[in-house]
């Protein structure tokens, strides 16, 4: 799909191109195959965002993984963080003693991640380990979270695209852009 394309509309400027996106994806696929070796860990996405990414990223793994959902929120149809951690899904499988692999669309603030994987640790998980498609390292509020895997720190800025959205639109985009203030400053 052309970036001329209706879709784009909205959109500034792109800050990471689908082809960027597939070569980093594949890399941190055989980067989790390698560290998990001999394992065969539950990977957990955190719907709606990374369902783009965890399905990517699952196909670039070759260990018996099982997979699982959740939705999270503290964003309502915000666009920055309420500081609230709500579970909207709750996992539908045991993981005690199992290997947790969440995969998330983006970490901006870290709350909700914090949140989730001390949630996850007292549920008994050997361990938890954090993929993140986008990490915004400006917005951290929680300084001692561990991303393990990250495909790309950006700059704190509004971005969709890719599975990541603003008021459920915008998902399609096969890339990942920067959105125009206007749209969600309600100008």
């Amino acid at each position: 799909m052309e970036q001329t394309a209706r879709i784009y509309q909205d959109v500034c400027k792109i800050l990471v191109t689908k082809e960027e996106i597939s070569e980093k994806v594949k890399e941190t696929g055989a980067r989790i195959t390698k560290d998990f070796e001999e394992k065969a860990p539950v990977m957990v996405c955190i719907l709606k965002g990374a369902a783009t990414f965890f399905t990517d990223l699952m196909r670039e793994i070759d260990l018996p993984v099982t997979t699982d959902f959740m939705s999270i929120s503290s964003y309502g149809s915000a666009t920055k963080s309420t500081g609230v951690v709500r579970v909207m899904k709750d996992l539908d499988r045991d993981i005690l003693g199992k290997d947790v692999i969440i995969v998330e669309d983006i970490v901006d603030s870290g709350i909700t991640l914090n949140y989730l994987s001390k949630m996850l640790e007292g549920r008994g998980a050997a361990s938890i380990t954090i993929v993140t498609l986008l990490d915004k390292p400006a917005r951290r509020k929680v300084k001692d979270l561990v991303v393990n895997y990250s495909c790309f720190n950006i700059p704190d800025e509004f971005v969709v695209g890719y599975g990541l959205d603003y008021d459920e639109k915008y998902r399609n985009i096969p890339d990942i852009g920067v959105l125009k203030p206007e749209i969600y400053q309600g100008k």
